[in-house]
């Protein structure tokens, strides 16, 4: 239950607040609605990317950053998905659409910043912000993947791709009553394809996910903990805030050095 209402989550925020404050970041949690191994909920995308955004912005708000988080987009790119049940796919082009629509509201409204903070590995917002760029030139639209802000490595021993050690140990944290007994987990194993290019990953395709795990997971959950995914979100979380605040006294033009 939320106490009070936090003045950097617009969905907790009211007109009477908003109308007055000169937001200079919106940022957008981007996430999935797919399976994630046995043990973890439906929501694990979502439930990472809107916590990394509401906390980073937290963090960034005591420090004077203005910012404002959007309500968390709930389906990503799943085509490798559709034969696992309610695994719910968003085409990059409903992507794009969307993504447009949010854009001009922003860019409307002067507020000519746009982070958007991604939890699935299906999502790809590169090519997304090329041409939206186009578009709006003067929104500066960028995108990171939260669990590449920190070297994983040095908190687990394996991080693993999907539904293992790492988005296990900070769903942990988040929200444990989610998350069920790790002997209910699957052992994540996951096969690869047998083609050299695409098994050494300088040939990208698309993955059949049923062919490649039995469980939807890939990565073995056994040794999470929520102390690791405690450790691991917070050091997260202070550099995505660092970079909202960098970002927000940053003039977009006097970008480069």
């Amino acid at each position: 239950m939320i106490k009070k209402p936090r003045p950097y989550v617009l969905a907790e925020s009211n007109w009477k607040h908003v109308k007055d404050e000169r937001y200079t970041i919106a940022i957008l949690p981007w996430g999935a609605t797919e399976a994630h191994n046995y043990h973890l909920p439906y929501a694990t995308d979502n439930i990472l990317a809107e916590s990394v955004a509401i906390e980073a912005s937290k963090k960034a708000w005591e420090q004077n950053a203005k910012v404002i988080v959007l309500p968390t987009i709930p389906f990503g790119v799943n085509t490798g998905q559709l034969d696992v049940s309610l695994c719910i796919n968003m085409n990059p082009s409903t992507q794009y659409a969307i993504l447009k629509d949010i854009v001009f509201v922003l860019n409307k409204q002067d507020i000519n910043k746009l982070v958007i903070v991604n939890a699935h590995g299906g999502n790809h917002f590169k090519q997304i912000i090329r041409e939206l760029s186009i578009t709006y030139p003067n929104v500066f639209i960028c995108a990171l993947d939260w669990w590449k802000v920190t070297n994983a490595n040095s908190y687990f021993e394996e991080p693993g791709d999907h539904a293992g050690e790492l988005e296990t140990a900070v769903i942990m944290h988040l929200t444990p009553e989610l998350v069920l007994p790790l002997k209910f987990a699957g052992n994540g194993i996951a096969k690869k394809f047998k083609i050299t290019g695409l098994k050494e990953g300088w040939v990208t395709a698309q993955r059949q996910w049923t062919l490649v795990t039995k469980d939807t997971g890939v990565g073995n959950p056994q040794k999470a903990t929520k102390e690791k995914g405690k450790k691991f979100f917070d050091i997260t979380t202070n550099k995505i805030a660092d970079f909202l605040k960098e970002l927000h006294e940053t003039d977009l033009d006097d970008m480069y050095e």
